[in-house]
């Protein structure tokens, strides 16, 4: 005696790649349809042919960070970007810190350091991030040192450019221990 074949379109088991399948799905689902329940989540996603369980589900919304909020008449599953506020960036922010601060910017090879005065550099970093400077990969704040990391010369050169108009005077930018621009 031998069940039903397996369905070849079914996708079972617990491959990397599955996961990533059946977790692109989830998200997909949670911005299109109000989903109250884990069973929910099981019958749809059979529907689509994953091959899963509540125990599945239960850990997928887990590592998805997907949260239950009232929804019309109901509590739905929601993922936390569709919960942020959406972030406007801003230069003002920016441009009010290197103007109430002293900040000295030096260089070693593509990453820039804003120094400023003890505490600030946190204020400092969030602001640049919450900025339209965007050719930076990123910020790492100390206490009074900001370092800003770039890909490539062409980007830190840009970004100094767009720093200096933003502040509303030239930067003396210190490079390796002496001064040039």
């Amino acid at each position: 005696m031998s069940g039903p074949s397996p369905d070849p379109d079914r996708r079972t088991g617990t491959t990397r790649a599955v996961k990533r399948e059946r977790q692109r799905a989830i998200r997909e689902l949670v911005a299109r349809f109000p989903i109250a329940s884990q069973q929910e989540f099981t019958e749809v996603l059979a529907e689509r042919g994953f091959d899963v369980t509540q125990a599945t589900v239960s850990r997928d919304i887990a590592e998805l960070g997907l949260v239950k909020v009232m929804r019309a008449d109901r509590h739905v599953y929601a993922s936390p970007e569709d919960l942020a506020p959406p972030q406007v960036q801003s230069d003002e922010t920016l441009r009010r810190l290197l103007n109430d601060l002293p900040v000295s910017v030096r260089r070693s090879g593509l990453i820039l350091l804003l120094i400023s005065t003890p505490g600030s550099a946190n204020a400092i970093a969030q602001a640049i991030d919450e900025s339209n400077l965007n050719e930076q990969e990123g910020t790492v704040a100390g206490d009074n040192t900001v370092l800003v990391l770039f890909g490539d010369e062409e980007r830190l050169v840009r970004w100094q450019q767009k720093l200096e108009r933003l502040r509303g005077a030239p930067i003396s930018l210190a490079v390796a221990g002496r001064a040039s621009r």
